[in-house]
């Protein structure tokens, strides 16, 4: 089942439980999602619809580390509501191990020894992770205190 019809699934069910924050969580990414197919004249397919979702997700976090810092508790609790909805329909996360080991293995397939190359170990370690649910912030950070320790 492709994430669109899951989801077409779920908001089906929201409507019947009455689930009003789930269901407009929901719609903005079924609206996401189709957006997106217009944009490429295609179906999606689903390494393309899971970006779709984590752009949604990064979005959101973007937006509550905005609103603490402005003092709106009640937006960020809201907008931490949806990152945990959106997220039921992102695989799982890596272990910090498989991060750590992606970019070993990324490091030694590249030669990289200096943050100059630090482009071409981000791109390989996430070709190693490809389908899980990988924060590219934390894998870039990693990668770049692993290059600059080694220089």
């Amino acid at each position: 089942m492709s994430y669109i019809e899951r989801i077409e699934k779920d908001l089906t069910a929201a409507m019947r439980e009455k689930n009003e924050l789930r269901l407009s969580v929901l719609r903005m990414v079924k609206s996401a999602l189709k957006y997106k197919e217009i944009e490429k004249k295609r179906a999606l397919d689903d390494l393309e619809s899971l970006q779709v979702l984590q752009t949604l997700v990064k979005q959101r976090r973007e937006s509550v580390d905005q609103f603490t810092r402005g003092g709106r508790k009640d937006l960020a609790d809201k907008e931490t509501k949806e990152i945990a909805i959106i997220e039921e329909y992102l695989p799982v996360a890596p272990s910090d191990n498989e991060i750590r080991g992606a970019v070993e293995d990324a490091i030694a397939e590249s030669g990289a020894d200096s943050l100059k190359q630090m482009g071409a170990v981000v791109k390989a370690a996430r070709a190693r992770l490809e389908g899980k649910n990988v924060d590219g912030k934390v894998l870039s950070d990693l990668v770049r205190v692993r290059l600059s320790g080694k220089s």
